[in-house]
């Protein structure tokens, strides 16, 4: 495959008049003026020391906290030095899709052994090599569930709002009919997905835990989904799988998440990971890469890449899916973190999560005018009340040097995790303590 670059203003312009274009930035019409980035203002006529000098004053412009307690889809966890050292060795940073097998038995070797660890972290039979990041995983299992005949898709209101609106991004081409399910008390509204499902319905898609924290009634869900015939997508925290019920468990089709939580830094907003597994039944329908273990002419074990004809590469405009790559560098920090920590590390993470989230939640109930928004089991995130304007809280908390929770439907919505000392708990408390005596 190659691609075409007009090389000239004349033949960029003709491209452009021929799409009905006035310029590129037409191309964009749905991103906010005040977020893109026009001009990079760099000076001209600057050596390299110079120029260094002035991108270092620009990142010298972002904030790092000492003290995280904000979630809402990326989380600050602890990562062993060991994946940083291997993602960064040479061999992988630079490397490119293994199309040629007898070239890139390592590369190949990893992205299968990071399926089978996705396989045992959700309970599904089969996985893909990664996809661009959760919200992406979501859409394309919402696409491999829909049919002529099943068109109906049913999701959650209380999944993660970013999830949703990329879900809808990706029918808005294909006219899906999507739906949202009302929330109830933080939740899936069950009496109102009992109501809403048919037998049109292609799908339904819930979280777990949810965007609010709460932990659903995934089984229940799952065998009213089913009643109707329709399949059953839950997006998942891969930290949380440690101690919750895995989507296999809850009798699901499709199992996705982000895979931010297994080794990847926040990083400002990304590279992230999407993973997604399902049954063996749906296995064909999965996008992107999957990689299989065979022999080779000597009987010795080898990987190669497998089930691709359903990509848009191949099969074009009868594809189901445009997606033709994988994100294997973020794919080899994932397994390596998952390596290193094991089935028992992976428990101790969620179980410090949970724990501490808990403790969180009770000190902050001790405080004036903070109280639970939703009563039931929860992970490590949860909605409180606020005596204080949101906005005007977490502004005072980051002069303080601690990122707060974040501001939804007037509360605040907080996080916990391993990385949250007892001590840096108390510490916010008292200045939480503080402000609203003042």
């Amino acid at each position: 495959m190659g691609s075409y670059i007009p090389s000239t203003k004349q033949e960029q312009k003709e491209i452009l008049t021929e799409m009905g274009l006035q310029s590129y930035q037409d191309l964009y019409p749905e991103i906010p003026e005040n977020i893109k980035l026009t001009d990079l203002a760099i000076p001209k006529g600057k050596s390299e020391m110079e120029i260094v000098r002035f991108f270092d004053k620009i990142a010298g412009k972002n904030r790092v906290f000492s003290s995280i307690f904000r979630g809402a889809g990326a989380y600050h966890h602890f990562i062993p030095s060991i994946v940083k050292s291997i993602v960064q060795k040479e061999e992988f940073v630079t490397a490119y899709t293994p199309y040629q097998a007898e070239i890139s038995q390592g590369i190949l070797q990893y992205l299968f052994e990071y399926q089978t660890m996705i396989c045992e972290l959700t309970g599904m039979e089969a996985a893909d090599a990664s996809l661009y990041d959760g919200a992406s995983a979501a859409a394309e299992a919402v696409s491999m569930s829909r049919t002529r005949q099943k068109n109906r898709v049913l999701i959650s209101a209380a999944a993660n709002p970013m999830v949703i609106r990329t879900i809808k991004t990706y029918g808005f081409g294909s006219n899906a009919d999507i739906t949202l399910i009302p929330k109830k008390d933080g939740k899936t509204d069950g009496d109102a997905l009992k109501q809403l499902i048919d037998d049109r319905t292609a799908c339904v898609y819930i979280q777990q835990p949810n965007y609010y924290g709460l932990l659903e009634s995934a089984t229940e869900i799952g065998e009213l989904t089913h009643r109707s015939g329709a399949k059953y997508i839950i997006g998942v925290n891969p930290i949380a799988m440690g101690i919750v019920k895995t989507p296999g468990e809850c009798q699901a089709d499709i199992a996705v998440g982000e895979g931010q939580p297994l080794g990847l830094p926040m990083g400002f907003g990304g590279p992230y990971l999407g993973f997604m597994a399902t049954t063996q039944k749906l296995m064909r329908k999965m996008p992107g890469h999957i990689i299989g273990e065979t022999v080779d002419n000597e009987h010795n074990r080898a990987y190669v890449l497998t089930m691709q004809a359903r990509e848009q590469h191949i099969r074009r405009e009868h594809a189901t899916s445009n997606i033709c790559t994988n994100q294997a560098l973020c794919a080899l920090a994932a397994s390596a973190y998952l390596t290193v920590m094991g089935p028992r590390g992976l428990q101790d993470v969620a179980t410090q999560c949970l724990s501490k989230a808990h403790y969180l939640a009770g000190q902050l109930c001790t405080l004036k005018g903070f109280t639970m928004n939703y009563h039931g089991p929860f992970f490590h995130e949860f909605v409180t009340t606020t005596p204080i304007d949101a906005h005007s809280l977490l502004q005072k908390l980051a002069a303080k040097d601690i990122l707060g929770g974040y501001p939804v439907n007037g509360g605040i919505l907080w996080c916990a995790t391993e990385m949250n000392t007892k001590a840096e708990i108390d510490r916010l408390i008292a200045i939480l303590q503080e402000m609203i005596s003042k």
